[in-house]
């Protein structure tokens, strides 16, 4: 036999061997790799989801729930539930009127608790805000009446000053080292006598008619263009948002959502829209949109945005979650701390004139009461963490809806405020038994 019947020669599209490998037997010789080959990326498989439609969330929500990942189920479930009790007990309670004084009265402390949401993703605490809105409130107040001043320069002025008051707040917290707790209580007492000395001998100030601040609860939009209107610019807008994320997903690689899914998720903030569009404008009483729901939106989508799509946000999020790993990663701990206390401060005196709008004018004691204690439970009852690095800027319109729709209801039931309390107060002991287990939770999971 020849040599060539012996010993056959490979063919042309085997892959060559190599004989001498290490850790391989004398007839196994292991394929030659490619390295010029791309290397394969490893993709989470937690984001091929949105690959396997409906099945695929379902498991994935299943998995969420077992972990403790609750998110904003919590409340979303409380506030159908509250929505139905008080609208079996009276009927008029989802009427447009009522819904339009939720919307109404939820905007200032809303926007507050915005702020209170920035600072507890620091793992932080706020107490001042209360007495930050009676500073904002009367300094607009004391200019634009007192002294004359334009109304929107005075209003411009009261707002940056609640910002360069948060920005005083976290200066001696980031950077002389004051636990935030103790600076924010002491300007919650200092602040608080500045407003009354602000104030002079007047006890109040009454609100302008025709006023920038009367407005901005006062005025509603009769048109019924301008809640259509807004309700189709925000579908557009989530629609836009969700195509933008998708395609941009796939440029880089990723999973992304399914055209089905965006289709769904649009159309079920269509409904929601259109439908709050329709009681705001339709039925008997309706009064239109509110100027106050606007703006409050606007805060709240702004925000979001700060949280979700900036570096900035990510850089709140990291040192909420560990402030030492976020600066050994890079971040400048104290400007982000700073920045997120002038936010704080900001849209504290923002609200503050949302308080003085609705009660007619500055006083001596607006911002005190139970108003840091409703803005805290707000955020933290919609699902913001109090021991920090987890939430969402949505927190605040969600908790606000939860505790002015009690409020609201109990109102129309005749029942008497300390009943308001207590029912307020449970309810965020619950949110934040919720949330502590929910972390206990993800710890067993090793989610935490």
């Amino acid at each position: 036999m020849s040599d060539l019947a012996k010993n056959p020669k490979p063919a042309a599209d085997a892959p060559a061997t190599d004989a001498s490998a290490p850790g391989t037997g004398s007839g196994t010789v292991p394929a030659q790799v490619d390295k010029s080959a791309a290397p394969v990326p490893v993709v989470d498989p937690r984001l091929l989801v949105r690959e396997e439609g409906l099945a695929g969330y379902w498991t994935e929500f299943k998995r969420k729930m077992r972990g403790g990942e609750l998110g904003s189920l919590p409340v979303v479930v409380g506030l159908i539930v509250i929505a139905i009790i008080f609208q079996l007990k009276n009927e008029h309670f989802l009427d447009a009127s009522s819904l339009a004084n939720i919307a109404v009265f939820t905007s200032g402390l809303g926007i507050m608790a915005v702020g209170i949401v920035f600072v507890l993703l620091l793992g932080e605490i706020d107490l001042s805000v209360g007495s930050v809105a009676g500073m904002g409130a009367a300094v607009w107040a004391v200019l634009n009446v007192t002294h004359e001043m334009n109304d929107w320069l005075s209003v411009l002025i009261a707002v940056l000053t609640g910002l360069v008051i948060g920005a005083l707040h976290g200066f001696f917290f980031a950077k002389i080292g004051v636990p935030a707790f103790v600076v924010t209580l002491a300007g919650f007492l200092g602040w608080s006598g500045v407003q009354i000395w602000l104030m002079g001998g007047e006890g109040s100030i009454n609100t302008p008619e025709g006023s920038v601040v009367e407005n901005l609860t006062g005025h509603f939009f009769a048109e019924k263009g301008a809640a259509y209107g807004l309700a189709a610019v925000a579908i557009v807008a989530y629609a836009a948002s969700l195509l933008l994320d998708s395609k941009r997903r796939r440029s880089a690689g990723l999973p992304s959502r399914p055209v089905s899914e965006i289709v769904l998720r649009t159309v079920v903030v269509a409904v929601l829209a259109g439908g709050a569009a329709y009681e705001l404008n339709e039925p008997d009483g309706a009064r239109g949109l509110p100027l106050a729901l606007v703006l409050f939106l606007a805060v709240l989508v702004i925000a979001d945005f700060v949280a979700r799509r900036t570096t900035f946000g990510r850089q709140v999020f990291a040192v909420g979650g560990n402030a030492e790993a976020a600066r050994r990663a890079g971040i400048n701990v104290d400007r982000v701390r700073i920045i997120v206390f002038a936010i704080s401060g900001m849209l504290a005196a923002f609200g503050g004139l949302f308080i003085a709008s609705l009660s007619g004018g500055a006083t001596k004691s607006l911002g005190g009461g139970n108003t840091l204690m409703m803005v805290i439970a707000a955020a933290v009852i919609g699902g913001t963490s109090l021991f920090g690095g987890r939430g969402k800027v949505w927190s605040a319109l969600l908790g606000m809806l939860v505790i002015q729709s009690i409020q609201q209801g109990l109102n129309m039931l005749g029942m008497a405020s300390e009943i308001q309390f207590m029912i307020t107060g449970a309810v965020l002991l619950a949110a934040v038994v919720i949330d502590s287990i929910s972390r206990r939770t993800q710890k067993s999971a090793g989610r935490a």
